[in-house]
Formats: structure tokens, C-alpha cells, sequence
């Protein structure tokens, strides 16, 4: 099986242009590529997963990554997906936010003299000529054909800012600098992004001729990637800091058994017969086949020995009794009490099991939190600092448990 061949079979390829040319420069280790990346925070999260293993997979078999940072598209914003506009990054928020990428990216993909590259686009976006750029650029683009754009009729009600609407303009003339300069002869991106996309192929065509090697591949990132980056309490970080391992592995351990096959076909690297055999699973082997998943995925990103611990904490605190040396902690010092005493609300949004005082009450009242094994059912619940003497276990619904200790 070739890697296009792979690819198509792990559900990761949605549309391409020039798919017999597509096919030829991936399977002999020829394509140049890049994927985009907005640095909007200073971690990457699960929703960049698929973007990361197909960079992996395919600099496996050849081929050059390079991860383009939109530090300069980051000062506009995409507009896709959104129905509002994104708040400015400064420039320092920005290059931080780069830097946490490549460090993350690291662990996916190797950096170096003739392997993968990244990139910021705020090297040559910011030091375009605007007149220039509108004359050399700006006439190849068809205002028509940019309204008739999916990213941008979405938001054509609520109001689409002229800064946001240069954004296409920009991601084009991304590909355009890449060719010229990189010898970037493909792109890849999520479905959300196509219509940039096919605007960037055409840029090349029209600038520099029919014949310019340039080629799109869109993959199922927007309905079966992004959505993966958002759980009801916010975001999965890539940063241990932001999300723990054992938090990590949990994610991908509770996701639907509907998902469990889809995710290990398109972000595991098992191999396809393997994977191919679990297509058959079902009732109880749907919970190997998640544990299998979360192991993967948090040795992928955190190495085998943090992902062993959040294994083997799973199972022992889900088998009852178990010991809570690896479970997920929170440490409080005598300034989180007032009065020698602490909410359980204050305890649940210090932890993050909750955002906000507001959603943790209505957990408890919904009969969701358990304190050492307790039901809770008051919403003013508290405990003074000597109930801290030993570990307090806090439980949010059947799954997620959190150990408190006191300094």
C-alpha cells in the first residue's frame, strides 16, 4: 500500500486537486508541504492532532514538512468558523506563542537541515509594500468569487471586518512565498479551508504560469479534527502544564464508542490490519480498544513512561482502592481558606474541574460531585483545613477524579 493509498484509508484524505500528481509527489518522497498553524494560544491542543500525525506520516515516507506559524496572519485573524472577530494578539503573545509550537511540534516531527522547517509568515507579511502588494497581488483576486466563499458568507449577517476580509489575500500569497522561495509544491489544510486554499493554487497559476507545480489537499480536520480540541471545560492541551497526562489520557479514554475506531484509524500508528481486525469490536472491547487509543495518543505526546502512569492510574482508581500517586492534584495552601475552611466550588474551579463557581454549583446540585465517595448535594459545602490531613478525593460525574492536599 502506498502512503496516499494510507492515508485514503485512514479516512484523512477529504478533497485534492491533481490527485494522479498528488499521488506521484507523496508516494516518491517529492512533496514539499505545509500546514498552517494560528498560534492564538501557547499550546497546541488535541484538535491539531491529525495535522501533526500526517506531517509525521509523511515525512516518514520522504516527503519535507514545513509548519508555517501565522504569526503575521495571527495580527488579522481567520475568519472561518467564527461568527465573531478574534481579539489582537500583541507581537510579544505572538513570537511566545511560536515558540511553544516548535518545542511541542518536536515530539511529532524532526527539525533540521533538509528535514522539517517552520516557518512564520510574519517574516514577509510584515514587510509587504500595501501598494504593491495591492497592484501585483490584489488583481489576481476576484472580489465576486471571495464573497461566494463559505468563510466569509457565514459571516456576511453579523458583520465582516475589511481586516478579516484580507485574510484569503494573505494565506494566499503564504503558498506564493512558499513556492517561490521554499520549493513548497503542495498545501494541506482542513475542510473549513478550502476555498483559501484553491485561491493559493490559483495565485501560483496566475502569477508564475499553467505549469507552476502547485497542488491542495484538504483533510476531514474541521468535522472529525477540530471538534476534538474543545470538551465542555474548555480545551486539551498539548502542555502538561495546561492539561496533566493523566487528564490527557482520560480525554481520549472517555471518548463515544461511536469515535473510538475512527480515532485510532486516523491518529494511531498501528498498523491498518490491525486496526482493521477492531473494526470488528464490540460491547466490552470498545473499552480496550479506548484504553488502547489513550495510550497511544499519551505516549505520542507525553513518552511511554507518563502514559504507563496514567494507564495504571485509570485502572486502579476505576478499580476501587487503588493507589492515587498518579491521579491528577491540586496542592492548597492555607491562603485558599477563609476562616480555616474552603468551598467545595472554590475547590473545583482552583482545580479546573469547572470554569466557573456558577457551573460547579449546578454539578453538585445536579448530583454529580462526590467528595471521598460522598454525594454531595449542598452547594455550600466546605471542609476545614484539618480534614486535609490525608488525601480528599473529589469525584465530577463517573469518570474524572481529582486528589486535594494541603501544603
Amino acid at each position: 500500500m502506498t502512503i496516499y493509498d494510507e492515508l485514503v484509508a485512514r479516512g484523512l484524505i477529504a478533497q485534492v486537486t491533481d490527485e494522479e500528481e498528488i499521488k506521484d509527489l507523496i508516494n516518491n518522497g517529492k512533496a514539499t508541504f505545509y500546514i498552517g498553524f494560528d498560534p492564538t494560544a501557547d499550546s497546541l491542543h488535541v484538535g491539531h492532532f491529525m495535522a501533526l500525525c500526517l506531517m509525521k506520516r509523511l515525512q516518514m515516507a520522504g516527503n519535507r514538512p514545513i509548519a508555517l506559524i501565522g504569526g503575521g496572519t495571527g495580527y488579522i485573524g481567520d475568519p472561518s468558523g467564527r461568527t465573531d472577530m478574534r481579539s489582537m494578539m500583541t507581537p510579544e503573545q505572538i513570537q511566545h506563542n511560536c515558540d511553544c509550537f516548535k518545542k511541542q511540534m518536536s515530539r511529532f516531527i524532526e527539525f533540521g537541515e533538509g528535514k522539517a522547517q517552520m516557518v512564520n509568515n510574519a517574516d514577509w507579511l510584515l514587510s509587504l509594500n500595501y501598494i504593491e502588494l495591492l497592484r501585483d497581488v490584489g488583481a489576481c483576486f476576484s472580489v465576486n468569487n471571495m464573497l461566494r466563499a463559505e468563510c466569509y458568507k457565514q459571516r456576511m449577517e453579523k458583520g465582516l471586518s475589511f481586516l478579516e476580509f484580507n485574510y484569503m489575500i494573505m494565506q494566499s500569497y503564504d503558498f506564493y512565498h512558499l513556492f517561490k522561495e521554499y520549493d513548497c509544491n503542495m498545501q494541506f489544510g482542513g475542510d473549513d479551508q478550502w476555498s483559501n486554499m484553491l485561491f493559493g493554487t490559483e495565485l501560483i497559476r496566475k502569477k508564475l504560469g499553467k505549469d507552476a507545480y502547485a497542488m491542495t489537499i484538504t483533510l476531514l480536520m474541521n468535522s472529525e479534527g477540530k471538534k476534538m480540541g474543545k470538551t465542555a471545560s474548555g480545551a486539551v492541551w498539548l502542555d502538561p502544564n495546561k492539561t496533566s497526562p493523566y487528564d490527557f489520557y482520560q480525554y481520549w479514554r472517555n471518548v463515544d464508542d461511536a469515535d473510538v475506531l475512527k480515532c485510532i484509524r486516523m491518529l494511531t500508528f498501528l498498523p491498518l490490519e490491525e486496526v482493521d481486525e477492531m473494526d470488528k469490536w464490540e460491547g466490552s472491547q470498545l473499552n480496550t480498544a479506548k484504553e488502547i487509543l489513550a495510550f497511544e495518543l499519551t505516549k505520542m505526546v507525553h513518552g511511554e513512561e507518563e502514559a504507563a502512569k496514567a494507564q495504571a492510574a485509570a485502572k486502579a482508581i476505576f478499580a476501587g482502592g487503588g493507589s492515587h500517586e498518579n491521579m491528577p492534584s491540586t496542592v492548597l495552601d492555607a491562603q485558599d481558606f477563609t476562616d480555616g475552611r474552603i468551598g467545595v466550588l472554590d475547590m473545583m474551579v482552583k482545580a479546573g474541574l469547572a470554569a466557573s463557581k456558577g457551573e460547579a454549583r449546578r454539578l453538585v446540585q445536579q448530583g454529580g460531585v462526590s467528595v471521598n465517595d460522598q454525594k454531595l448535594t449542598d452547594p455550600q459545602f466546605t471542609l476545614s483545613q484539618d480534614d486535609f490531613t490525608g488525601d480528599v478525593i473529589v469525584k465530577k460525574g463517573k469518570k474524572v477524579f481529582h486528589k486535594f492536599t494541603m501544603q
